[in-house]
């Protein structure tokens, strides 16, 4: 059938007139006169060839045929309905939905657990979809709604996503403890003379450590890559190597034989983000969900200012770790 001869009115003519099985009550229904609802039902007949309805014991029953197309048109009518109608209420407590979110190992690492710990809390229904992503795709990915949101650090992001900043990250030192880079007074040259580790997606082994110790006439022996942010604080004690690492990273991944220090760098901080289709800005849920990204990271920011306060190198380490290298 060409869907261009097919009325929307006729088709709801025709919900109409399966659930009232009377051309006076379907009429009332849609809020038509009798000869309205008597000329749908001429024009379905004709459209259809076949009868439809049919006057049996005082009201219309449907025909075979009609009652072979009335579940395929009422699941028609009901999609355009929840299409076109106004956006339902999301209401957390009760809401069943899954939503799928693009991040970082970084990410995955610091803004996990609290996001994970506040979903379960406040939406017990919901179901969280973790993906990995290649920096390459994810404007793709966004612009088909294959993703609710990405969360990384994203120097070019894409044209068609909203950004939304989430909080600014800085390197730490990380080394094994007694290690002599955890000395109270550390230049430089003699911070670029220990063997490194390197936190690296890409293959190489250069990083923001290298370019800044660049710039000073300095190099590094990068001892060890690896592509695996969770690997890397016991590969770093087992070896006795240093790294530099962000701040939230070292607070959560590294164990107690790891100690942090400040860098004798200059190494400019980095902001981690959020990107999500603004044709999104309706859909109540996803609103929902950005809300509580963005205040776990909140908490995040201020749990490390309050880390902060103590003496740098007795604490376990920054964060995520998204070392010297931001993938």
């Amino acid at each position: 059938m060409d869907l261009a001869r097919v009325d929307l009115n006729l088709l709801l003519a025709f919900e109409a007139l399966y659930a009232a099985r009377g051309v006076g009550r379907a009429a009332e229904t849609l809020g038509l006169r009798q000869p309205a609802m008597s000329a749908a039902l001429s024009r379905l007949r004709r459209l259809f060839g076949d009868e439809l309805f049919v006057r049996a014991g005082g009201e219309m029953r449907p025909t075979p045929k009609a009652t072979r197309l009335a579940p395929g048109i009422a699941a028609a009518l009901g999609q355009l309905r929840a299409t076109l109608g106004p956006e339902a209420a999301f209401e957390p407590a009760t809401a069943e939905r899954a939503f799928a979110l693009a991040v970082t190992d970084y990410a995955a690492a610091v803004l996990g657990p609290p996001l994970v710990a506040a979903v379960r809390a406040e939406a017990p229904g919901v179901d969280l979809r973790i993906l990995a992503y290649d920096k390459d795709d994810v404007g793709d990915l966004i612009a088909r709604g294959v993703v609710d949101l990405a969360v990384g650090v994203f120097a070019d992001p894409a044209d068609a996503a909203v950004v939304t900043p989430l909080f600014e990250e800085r390197f730490t030192g990380v080394a094994p403890r007694g290690h002599p880079a955890l000395a109270a007074a550390l230049d430089a040259a003699t911070f670029a003379g220990f063997d490194h580790a390197l936190y690296t997606v890409r293959r190489d082994a250069t990083g923001a450590v290298d370019m800044a110790l660049a710039e000073l006439g300095l190099r590094r022996r990068v001892a060890l890559t690896a592509p695996y942010l969770l690997a890397l604080p016991p590969l770093i004690e087992s070896g006795g190597l240093v790294a530099a690492l962000p701040e939230r990273a070292a607070a959560r991944i590294c164990g107690p034989g790891l100690a942090t220090f400040p860098l004798p760098l200059r190494l400019a901080p980095w902001r981690l983000q959020m990107l999500w289709s603004p044709f999104a800005r309706t859909d109540r849920g996803a609103a929902w969900l950005r809300a509580t990204v963005v205040r776990v990271a909140a908490k995040r920011s201020t749990g490390l200012r309050a880390r902060r306060e103590g003496l740098h190198d007795e604490k376990v380490g920054g964060q995520p770790i998204v070392e010297d290298d931001l993938g």
